[in-house]
C-alpha cells in the first residue's frame, strides 16, 4: 500500500465490507510442508510449461523485489497486473519491473485504491498473487485470493492481531481444501544452510533441544517526513513501520524471522510469553507510537525456553542470529551461515544459493506439480509468537498462547479513507490493558 494519485474506484472502503472475522478458531494442526528442492531440480519441474501469470498487490520496495524474484525463479512467470493505494508507488514499481522482458504491465491492469486488491483479483487473469502491502491488510487480501482460487506468495508477517491470525488460519485451511499453494516470505525456510542445519538438529546432532536465544538488533530504518498535503491516513500508510495497526511493531514486522527459526528448531510454538520493552530513543511523533526495543522470554510446551531480543536504535551493538542449545551441543545460524558445536560439530560450507529467489522457485514448482505447498499455518503461528511478545511488553502481563490467539483486539480503523486518523497513545506497561 504505498501516493497521491486518486484511486480509480472506492476512495473509502468499510472494513466490514471485506473483513470477515473467523472468531472462535483455535490453532489447528500444522499443515503439511513440502521441503525445498535444489535450484536446478525445482526449475526443471516448471520448464517448458505454460505461463504463470503473476499479480502484485502492494508496489513498495519489498513487493517490487518479490515480483522481480518471481521472474528470476522460472522462465514461464510473467507479471501481468499491479495494485496499490498510491499511484506514484505503482508507477515507480511498474517502471522498474518493466526492465524485465516479462514484466511489462499495460494500463488496463494497473489498479488503484483501497479496493485495488479486489479489482486485480476480479479483473486480471492471474494465476498467482504476491501480497506485499503493510501487514495489517494481509489477512483480508489472503482470504480474497484463496476465495478466488489463486496461488499466493505473501510477505511476512501475515497479521498484526489475534483476529487477523484467525483469518489467516482459516484461509490456509481453505487453500488446503482447494489444493492451492501458499508460500510466506520467511526465506530462511528455503535457505540451504538453514535447511541442512535443521536437518542435523532434527537428527539429534545437538541432543534434545532445551533452550534458545535470538536477536534482531540493528540501527534505525527509513522514515518519510510528513508533507502538508498528506492526510493522517496517507502519512501513516507512507510510514507504516511506525504504527502498530499497520506493522504490528518491529517485533512482529522484522523479528518474526528469528522467532520463526526458533519455532522451527523447537518443533512448535511457545505456550506463553513474559516481556518488556519501551520507546527510549525514537520518541518523536514522526516515529508514530511503536517501541524501539523489546526483550521477551518465551516458554514452550516441553519446558524449553527462548530469550528473545530486538532493537532499532542507532549507535548500538548489532546482532541478527539464532543460537539453539541442546543436551549435546548447540547450533548457531544467521543469513548465509550455520554451524553446530559439540561432539557432532559441523559448519556449512556449500553453495547457499539465493533464498529470496528460492522461495519463489519452490512455490512455482509446487504449482506446476500440484503439490499444494502450504505455509499458512506455520507462518500464522510464528507471527502470533511475535504478537504475543508484543502484547506482553505493551501490557506488562504474562500472556498465554490461547489469550493471544483468541484476543478480540482488532487494530486499525473501521473505514479506510484518506482523512483524519488519530494516533493511539504509546503503550504503558501496567496501564495498557490486554483486550
Amino acid at each position: 500500500m504505498n501516493s497521491t494519485d486518486g484511486p480509480r474506484d472506492g476512495k473509502h472502503v468499510s472494513r466490514r465490507e471485506f473483513v470477515r472475522t473467523t472468531a472462535g478458531l483455535t490453532a489447528a494442526a500444522a499443515l503439511p510442508l513440502i521441503p525445498s528442492t535444489a535450484w536446478a531440480a525445482a526449475t526443471a519441474h516448471v520448464a517448458g510449461s505454460d505461463t504463470i501469470r503473476v499479480g502484485l498487490i502492494g508496489c513498495g520496495g519489498r513487493g517490487t523485489g518479490a515480483a522481480m524474484q518471481s521472474l528470476q525463479a522460472a522462465p514461464e512467470t510473467q507479471v501481468v497486473a499491479l495494485a496499490d493505494v498510491f499511484g506514484d508507488r505503482l508507477q515507480n514499481s511498474r517502471g522498474y519491473i518493466a526492465r524485465h522482458e516479462r514484466g511489462k504491465v499495460d494500463d488496463e491492469h494497473c489498479y488503484l485504491g483501497f479496493d485495488a486488491y479486489q479489482q486485480l483479483i476480479d479483473h486480471a487473469e492471474v494465476d498467482l498473487v504476491i501480497l506485499a502491502t503493510p501487514p495489517h491488510f494481509r489477512p483480508m487480501h489472503l482470504e480474497a485470493a484463496i476465495k478466488a482460487g489463486k496461488h499466493v506468495f505473501m510477505e511476512k508477517p501475515v497479521a498484526v492481531d489475534g483476529p487477523g491470525i484467525r483469518q489467516v488460519i482459516a484461509a490456509g485451511q481453505e487453500a488446503q481444501r482447494q489444493g492451492l499453494s501458499i508460500v510466506a516470505g520467511t526465506q530462511r525456510r528455503h535457505e540451504t544452510c538453514y535447511l541442512e542445519a535443521m536437518k542435523r538438529l532434527q537428527d539429534g546432532a545437538i541432543g534434545e533441544v532445551i533452550s534458545a536465544r535470538c536477536y534482531w538488533n540493528q540501527g534505525g530504518l527509513w522514515m518519510n517526513e510528513r508533507q502538508d498535503a498528506w492526510s493522517d491516513m496517507e502519512w501513516q500508510l507512507r510510514n507504516w513501520l511506525y504504527f502498530t495497526w499497520l506493522s504490528g511493531d518491529h517485533i512482529v514486522e522484522q523479528h518474526v524471522h528469528n522467532l520463526d527459526a526458533v519455532n522451527w528448531a523447537m518443533g512448535g510454538h511457545p505456550v506463553k510469553a513474559m516481556g518488556m520493552g519501551g520507546r527510549q530513543v525514537r520518541t518523536s511523533p514522526k516515529y508514530g507510537h511503536i517501541f524501539d526495543h523489546f526483550a521477551i522470554e518465551y516458554e514452550y510446551a516441553n519446558g524449553g525456553f527462548l530469550e528473545s531480543m530486538c532493537r532499532q536504535i542507532d549507535g548500538c551493538a548489532s546482532r541478527v542470529e539464532e543460537v539453539v542449545y541442546g543436551t549435546a551441543g548447540r547450533m548457531r545460524t544467521h543469513s548465509g551461515y550455520a554451524e553446530i558445536f559439540g561432539p557432532k560439530a559441523w559448519r556449512f560450507e556449500g553453495d547457499n544459493g539465493e533464498p529470496y529467489v528460492q522461495e519463489h522457485v519452490d512455490l512455482i514448482a509446487s504449482v506446476r506439480e500440484g503439490q499444494g505447498l502450504n505455509e499458512a499455518q506455520r507462518i500464522a503461528e510464528s507471527t502470533l509468537t511475535a504478537i504475543m511478545g508484543r502484547m506482553s511488553a505493551y501490557t506488562g502481563q504474562e500472556i498465554t498462547w490461547e489469550q493471544a490467539l483468541n484476543s478480540q483486539e482488532r487494530l486499525g480503523p473501521d473505514v479506510y479513507e484518506f482523512g483524519s486518523l488519530p494516533v493511539p497513545p504509546v503503550a504503558v506497561p501496567g496501564r495498557t490493558p490486554f483486550v
